[in-house]
């Protein structure tokens, strides 16, 4: 009984509560929760009582967290990086990849949004040219009825 107590008192003092780590990073106890279920932070500790007890830089680890998700990397990636350096190997060539690989995809999406916005612009033109088009009782609105449904158009809207 004595040696359990001493382990609860000394991860009281040198391990951080998952309430105290959300204050100090500023992210709710529920959001904490789903990093350690991902496995993209580790407690060092589960207490008896079932309480995650994380050390006390695991704030920094939240914060890598919060900085790869803002230059837009999943938490799935975010967990294959950090995977990479618990192996004791550096992620950096990885994350380029990755960067790489997100950059492209961003210029593909550039491109279809432009194409889908000079598409709206035709529209836009061809309206105002004819804005009250002749069309049947059933037809909610004639310019919309205009429209040409093919394959882009129907991506756009899924």
């Amino acid at each position: 009984m004595v040696e359990r107590n001493t382990k609860l008192i000394m991860s009281k003092t040198t391990h951080l509560k998952i309430g105290e780590l959300a204050r100090q990073t500023g992210l709710a106890v529920g959001t904490l929760r789903y990093y350690s279920d991902l496995g993209v932070l580790q407690p060092v500790q589960r207490g008896d009582n079932g309480y995650r007890y994380y050390s006390q830089n695991a704030s920094r680890q939240v914060e890598f967290i919060k900085k790869a998700q803002a230059i837009g990397f999943s938490l799935e990636e975010i967990k294959t990086i950090l995977d990479v350096r618990d192996r004791g190997e550096k992620p950096c060539s990885l994350v380029q990849g990755l960067l790489d690989n997100k950059i492209e995809q961003l210029e593909i999406q550039i491109k279809k949004m432009s194409l889908f916005k000079q598409e709206l612009e035709e529209y836009r033109t061809s309206w105002i040219d004819n804005p009250n088009p002749e069309s049947d009782f059933q037809e909610v609105c004639p310019l919309i009825s205009s429209v040409t449904l093919d394959a882009t158009a129907q991506s756009s809207a899924n």
